[in-house]
């Protein structure tokens, strides 16, 4: 049974099908703008728009959160298309998504909350960027004299669509202040639709782009070579680290888009049945002729914001673009560039974390260079995974060396022969030197305890330092005993044989994330 609306927050069914209305308006121009990147028919970004947003909406663990085709999907794509041909994208999109549904079923989603804050606001801010970035290419016409080129407006066009931008966000920013019947991102398409329609503006409309018309998309199997062994294992070596690079940064950008829709609705989405859905939604992609896609984090802004929090603004975002495709594909030719890009424009600015300029000077300088860093990688590479996981890395490089330091003992007497060394703090890679130096096996009695109880054996290194330490004090006719450790700690332990003495009744219990937080 699918819950249409979460139970935590209940929604409006009128709210969820307008705010599904005004997404699925500003996603015409993204898709075929996406489409173009990874040069493939306009078509086949509106496809992967509806037949991604659907399923995900109706399958996938986070209800308001909107997907389909993506720009951070569609760079990679291109080397794919113009080295292989369209066919090779449609079966590499299909192993994308069997990926991430072994993904979700292995229960990785939940790894997503280990991205560290600062990682988060990188992300968020880059991408804010990224988004703004697209929008400035809605500047730019066909040359006269260059089909193939592109210059920028000049004139009245260009006067005409920084004005009608600019009510678009007036109407978007105060409408909301006098009501709320109808989202405000689709009051402001509709009234600069209108205005532009009545007055015979100069403007830029979806039409200029391509045109959408089309039918249901067709069943379809790639075309590809697949008819023996060798034919198989050379298409899947052609075809695979490109599906992992997809797979990977799909969940990526969907899993912290995920994350940051959580934090908006102050509720909790299901990681690891986004990453079944984004899997189902991509596997028919590929068989139905479209490009595939991810969670959208501009378009997800705008449904939230609308007040989308169910599943039926989602299903409504798709069921609207299909009939646009089908069926009003002149009407919505009509629909002025300039109102889409307004709408992005507000995305930015409510997306852009603009507190992270205030609180630059006051957390620590690591936290503002990896903060720094994402957003600049993000922008640079348009790669969201890349940039997050250099995020990731730099955050647990900068933990483990600050935590390196943090490994102290305290020294007391068991008895007259006994020796204790009373340990404080994890031993792991960054801090085995500092433990080594803790010790005086030359001038230590014959009989020397470690007491594990306040510290933790967490890697191969500390195994490895343990053993050394064990073969310093035999090497000097001294007995080690090892004491209080935990069953996990003792299991790592493959040298250390008679000499680790563990009294079981008083081992610490130590537990580890469960999959239910997945």
């Amino acid at each position: 049974m699918i819950d249409l609306c979460p139970k935590e927050q209940p929604c409006n069914v009128k709210t969820e099908i307008l705010s599904g209305l005004t997404v699925a308006l500003a996603l015409v121009p993204e898709a075929i703008a996406f489409a173009f990147v990874a040069q493939v028919d306009p078509l086949v970004g509106l496809y992967a728009a509806f037949i991604v947003g659907l399923i995900t909406a109706v399958f996938g663990g986070r209800p308001g959160m909107i997907s389909g085709a993506t720009g951070a999907l569609a760079v990679i794509m291109t080397g794919l298309v113009v080295i292989h041909g369209v066919e090779y994208l449609f079966a590499a999109v299909v192993l994308m998504g069997i990926i991430q549904i072994l993904f979700g079923a292995l229960h990785l989603g939940k790894f997503i909350r280990l991205v560290p804050h600062p990682v988060m606001l990188g992300f968020v801010n880059g991408l804010a960027i990224v988004i703004f970035l697209a929008q400035i290419g809605q500047f730019k016409i066909p040359d006269p004299q260059d089909t193939d080129a592109m210059i920028w407006m000049e004139g009245s066009l260009l006067w005409t669509m920084l004005g009608l931008i600019a009510l678009t966000m007036v109407i978007i920013h105060f409408l909301p202040k006098y009501t709320k019947a109808i989202p405000a991102p689709l009051a402001g398409i509709l009234v600069v639709s209108i205005l532009a329609i009545a007055l015979g503006l100069p403007a830029r409309t979806v039409g200029d782009i391509a045109s959408i018309a089309g039918g249901f998309p067709e069943f379809h199997i790639p075309m590809i070579p697949f008819s023996s062994m060798s034919e198989i294992i050379d298409t899947l070596m052609i075809i695979f680290p490109y599906s992992l690079a997809f797979a990977a940064i799909g969940l990526t950008e969907s899993l912290l888009t995920l994350t940051v829709i959580d934090e908006m609705t102050e509720t909790r989405g299901r990681g690891n049945k986004e990453c079944v859905g984004q899997g189902l939604a991509n596997i028919t992609s590929g068989f139905f002729g479209s490009m595939g896609g991810c969670a959208m984090i501009g378009q997800s802004m705008i449904n939230v914001n609308s007040g989308g929090r169910g599943r039926i603004s989602g299903i409504a975002a798709a069921l609207f673009l299909l009939s646009f495709i089908m069926f009003a594909s002149e009407l919505i030719s009509k629909i002025p560039l300039a109102a889409l890009v307004g709408v992005m424009f507000m995305v930015v600015i409510g997306t852009f974390e603009w507190s992270s300029f205030r609180i630059l000077g006051k957390i620590p300088k690591s936290d503002a260079f990896i903060l720094i860093s994402v957003s600049a990688i993000t922008v640079i590479t348009d790669n969201l995974a890349i940039a997050v996981f250099i995020g990731v890395i730099i955050a647990a490089l900068v933990f483990a060396w600050n935590h390196a330091k943090h490994i102290t003992v305290v020294i007391t007497r068991d008895n007259d022969e006994s020796k204790v060394y009373e340990l404080h703090g994890p031993l792991f890679f960054g801090s085995v030197q500092n433990f080594q130096d803790l010790f005086d096996p030359k001038n230590d009695p014959d009989d020397v305890v470690v007491e594990f109880k306040n510290s933790r054996v967490s890697d191969h290194s500390a195994i490895e330092a343990i053993d050394t330490l064990a073969e310093r004090y035999l090497s000097a006719n001294k007995r080690l005993h090892l004491r209080h450790m935990s069953p996990e700690c003792r299991t790592l332990l493959s040298k250390a044989g008679e000499l680790c003495e563990v009294n079981v009744i008083e081992d610490p219990k130590y537990f580890v994330a469960d999959d239910k937080l997945g």
